[in-house]
């Protein structure tokens, strides 16, 4: 992540060409390196941090259901979650009404069901394995159908997927007094840039009033949605005084452009997210920049399965609070 201070250029007033040069100038970094700085605390393998953290450990062999685990993400968490000891149920539910399937994923053989049958095996499942925790990485249209579900049978929940209607999603979960985590990213530290624009916002409300911004959010073509981190930065700079529309983000989900223009790796093409928020005074002589880019999928599913743990841990010691977001992970402070 990236807060400059830059007196008087605006590079959003410049050809759309030159819009992201401060990304092509580092791209040649990001291809040496691979991943971004949010990725640099994750040289240690997951087992190590079990190894070295007795509250992780003591959740080695959680049950964990992924659904979704035919989609990148949904992968990407279960892979995460064999290398992190936790047991992952052989089991997930597709969005789309296939025929049953199974495929590979984390060296297990993973049978995929559809919509239809969701009941009737979560709630065997459950029988079986009483402390599961289940994950979504489904699609937007899946959401509350399946938080529904999740309720129903009162089993928790992490909601990693965005999209969906998010109110009535919340008020699901209330109603039904499950335990689960909603949230919209799970990247633990862009969770926090997140915090800390909240306490801004909070604490100095009106402070960026006069000012103009412009967002720019560049995901892999298959992301269908408008970034959900995205959406809650902008909230936090509207309560700072700053009119802005959902509608003004500019989206870019051409590869092409995200290449030239935003300075994405060619490998990550298919899984980054890179952000830019530009803050430009009412008379031009001040702007302010926040950039924050990732190139992978590694730091959700690992934030991923540290809001999994965190979530069982809620569940065993009967907590009064029932719904939880990523911030709640990060004051827990046991992360591996």
């Amino acid at each position: 992540m990236a807060v400059v201070l830059k007196v008087p250029i605006n590079i959003f007033q410049q050809e759309r060409s030159s819009l992201f040069s401060n990304a092509q100038r580092n791209s040649s970094i990001i291809r040496k390196r691979r991943s971004t700085v949010l990725e640099s605390s994750m040289s240690i393998t997951p087992v190590q941090h079990l190894e070295n953290s007795s509250t992780s450990s003591h959740y080695i062999g959680l049950p964990i259901m992924v659904n979704g685990c035919t989609g990148k993400m949904g992968k990407a968490v279960s892979e995460a979650a064999v290398s992190a000891g936790l047991h992952l149920i052989p089991v997930s539910f597709s969005s789309a009404e296939d025929i049953v399937q199974t495929i590979q994923v984390g060296g297990k053989d993973i049978q995929v069901h559809g919509p239809s049958e969701r009941e009737s095996i979560l709630s065997s499942i459950f029988d079986d394995y009483p402390d599961l925790i289940v994950v979504d990485y489904t699609v937007p249209a899946a959401v509350n159908d399946n938080a529904q579900l999740y309720c129903k049978l009162g089993v928790p929940f992490v909601m990693g997927t965005t999209g969906g209607n998010r109110e009535r999603l919340y008020k699901t979960v209330e109603d039904s007094k499950v335990y689960a985590i909603i949230s919209p990213q799970m990247g633990k530290q862009v969770v926090a840039f997140l915090a800390a624009m909240e306490i801004m916002s909070e604490q100095f409300p009106g402070a960026f009033s006069g000012y103009s911004l412009q967002v720019m959010e560049s995901h892999q073509a298959s992301k269908l949605d408008t970034s959900g981190t995205a959406k809650a930065v902008i909230s936090c700079f509207q309560k700072l005084g700053v009119s802005f529309e959902l509608d003004q983000i500019q989206k870019i989900r051409d590869p092409r452009l995200q290449v030239e223009m935003v300075g994405v790796p060619e490998e990550h093409l298919s899984g980054h997210a890179f952000h830019m928020y530009h803050l430009t005074s009412p008379d031009e002589t001040v702007s302010f920049e926040f950039q924050h880019n990732v190139c992978g999928r590694s730091i959700y599913a690992e934030g991923t399965i540290d809001a999994a743990i965190f979530l069982a841990k809620k569940v065993q010691s009967k907590a009064d609070k029932r719904i939880y977001n990523m911030i709640d992970v990060l004051r827990e402070g046991n992360m591996r």
